[in-house]
């Protein structure tokens, strides 16, 4: 993690609209967000603007956004923050950034889904509509929708942490579950647009059930199970059944089992970084906790 130097604010983004785009520079600002790579500024009542903050690679991350989501948001049944501007790298900024769609809602995060009926179809169709055939020379997905092999090393440090921390109850029943998934055949169909990054902090809700989807960053082509692995970390207990009912073409057993490891994987994962935002650790998200407690549970009961 690496933190802007320079520091974001209302009047840094309202100087930044004037230089690049000053049809949006009068709109008022305030800050939405602070996420794992960006800060999102919401701009008017229809307008966000989007400026990396953290992470190295977010420059590359938001540029790919606004090339590939466009075209792929007009076929998606929830609402998600379709690009509208570019904002070059500027003396005053030196990092591009991107004016979006604003999508309301809470995050997932802090509003958990409590309609896992409902959520489940709407989450199973915005799946079914992304889930189709990336064209060649479209970013693979490697360690987002690879193989889950490739990732055993990384499945077997976040266990042991798991472990060490008291965070996982039943670490035998993780360690089969994951046994299993690795047994799975390999995905052998077309690799497919995902998400890549179907976790609470990145789903909207309200009343209950979903109602938009953000951050298209790590937007890939792959295995189609690492997204459905979104049903165990998004949904209420026995809700996942009902997703993978819903989903088109039928996600087939092997698929599932490959989901359910990606899901595990994940948890183990968010528990770790939601134990550092605890301990006040930089990239540390206490509000990931409770959400990957529950998936571990509903993966390993």
């Amino acid at each position: 993690m690496t933190h802007a130097d320079t520091e974001i604010t209302a009047e840094l983004v309202t100087a930044l609209l004037r230089e690049q785009h000053p049809d949006l520079a009068d709109l008022p600002v305030e800050l939405g967000a602070r996420g794992w790579d960006n800060q999102l500024w919401r701009l008017g009542d229809d307008l966000a603007v989007r400026l990396p903050w953290a992470t190295e690679s977010a420059d590359a991350l938001l540029r790919k956004e606004f090339a590939l989501l466009p075209a792929l948001a007009e076929r998606l049944p929830l609402p998600v923050p379709v690009p509208r501007r570019l904002g070059e790298p500027s003396p005053r900024f030196p990092r591009p950034w991107i004016v979006t769609t604003w999508v309301p809602g809470a995050p997932a995060d802090l509003a958990p889904v409590t309609r896992g009926r409902e959520a489940a179809a709407t989450l199973a169709a915005f799946l079914t509509a992304l889930h189709r055939p990336a064209p060649e020379g479209a970013p693979a997905g490697r360690q987002r929708g690879g193989p889950l092999a490739e990732h055993a090393a990384g499945f077997a440090h976040f266990l042991a942490a798991g472990v060490a921390a008291g965070l996982v109850p039943d670490p035998d029943a993780a360690r089969a579950l994951w046994a299993d998934a690795l047994a799975a055949p390999e995905w052998s169909g077309p690799a497919v647009w995902l998400h890549g990054d179907l976790h609470p902090a990145n789903v909207l809700t309200a009343r209950g059930t979903l109602c938009g989807v953000v951050d298209f960053g790590d937007l890939c082509a792959g295995d189609p199970a690492y997204d459905l692995s979104a049903a165990w970390l998004l949904l209420p207990d026995d809700a996942a059944d009902e997703l993978l009912a819903a989903y088109r073409p039928d996600a087939g057993h092997a698929t599932v089992r490959r989901a359910r490891g990606w899901a595990l994987a994940r948890v183990l994962a968010a528990l770790q970084i939601a134990q550092a935002g605890l301990e006040g650790r930089p990239g540390g998200k206490p509000t990931w906790g409770p959400p990957a407690t529950a998936a571990l549970h509903r993966l390993t009961a």
